[in-house]
């Protein structure tokens, strides 16, 4: 499923016009975006906490001479741990 079928999805449940449940996305992933920026977490009970965490830089091999070594820079990445609800949904043992 992607972004437009998800909007779609939501505009059925809700009886909202498609254009008003692709803001409602939008806005979802521009909220959670800032937060991770802002260093924060966001947490949605039962489903699950989306962060933001710092990999550790190291070194590499250049692929193009891997005689070679190169510095990966450390980055921060997305993370998410899914709740426990939807863990146990996705194992069989709650209905959706």
């Amino acid at each position: 499923m992607n972004k437009a079928e998800l909007a779609a999805k939501i505009a059925e449940h809700l009886s909202l016009p498609k254009k008003t449940s692709e803001e409602i996305v939008e806005l979802f992933e521009s909220i959670i975006t800032s937060e991770l920026v802002a260093g924060r977490e966001v947490t949605i009970a039962g489903f699950g906490t989306f962060s933001a965490r710092r990999r550790a830089g190291r070194k590499g091999v250049n692929p193009q001479k891997p005689s070679e070594s190169i510095d990966i820079p450390s980055v921060i990445v997305p993370k998410f741990k899914a709740g426990k609800a939807l863990k146990d949904t996705l194992k069989g043992k709650r209905k959706v």
